[in-house]
């Protein structure tokens, strides 16, 4: 895979369409469900994660002639840093706008379950609602954890980057990041099992 994917972005680094499409297809649900997470529920309520998406991509097709592959992990990484900084950005400009929240209606998320895998048409009516109030609880708890809980789990967890990269990307150690993680998933499991007793 590793050599594949070297060939893939080197092909979509001189502009080969075919390649670009294929590097994008292999890292979208891993870079969906990251900006689902990522986004946090207000900015769901305001952005679609498709449109996100979309617009990394977008980001990433432009500045794709000025990354110099050095392994996939590496690519990856590049990517989902990427994609954070979209959401920042998206984040501060609906902070900037000073909108009553309040007032307004969220959007209607037509990606909700690929960040599950899940596929509509395999799916039964009650399955696919039982899926929307599964991610809804998840959604719930993981925005309860705080920034470093939620960062680390996309990065490891979602992402797919070794706890070593992790590290690299949040400015810690190595071991931080280890116990960070752990941390984290003990902290978000408490809040599902706490919900769902609730």
């Amino acid at each position: 895979m590793t050599e594949e994917h070297e060939s893939l972005v080197i092909a979509a680094t001189r502009g080969d369409g075919h390649a670009v499409e294929s590097l994008l297809r292999c890292h979208l649900p891993a870079l969906r469900a990251f900006l689902r997470l990522r986004a946090g529920a207000l900015l769901r309520q305001h952005e679609s994660v498709s449109d996100l998406v979309q617009s990394v991509c977008r980001e990433v097709l432009q500045s794709l002639g000025r990354f110099e592959y050095r392994g996939e992990a590496r690519f990856r990484a590049w990517l989902f840093v990427k994609a954070l900084a979209k959401v920042q950005d998206h984040a501060r400009r609906l902070h900037a706008q000073r909108r009553d929240v309040a007032r307004e209606s969220p959007l209607a998320d037509e990606g909700e379950l690929a960040a599950r895998g899940a596929c509509y048409s395999q799916l039964t009516p009650s399955r696919v609602a039982m899926a929307r109030e599964e991610l809804a609880a998840f959604e719930v708890a993981f925005d309860r954890l705080d920034e470093d809980h939620r960062e680390v789990i996309t990065l490891v967890r979602v992402a797919g980057l070794s706890q070593a990269e992790a590290a690299e990307q949040m400015g810690r150690s190595e071991d931080a990041v280890r116990v960070l993680l752990q941390r984290a998933l003990l902290r978000l499991s408490w809040f599902l099992s706490r919900d769902a007793d609730e």
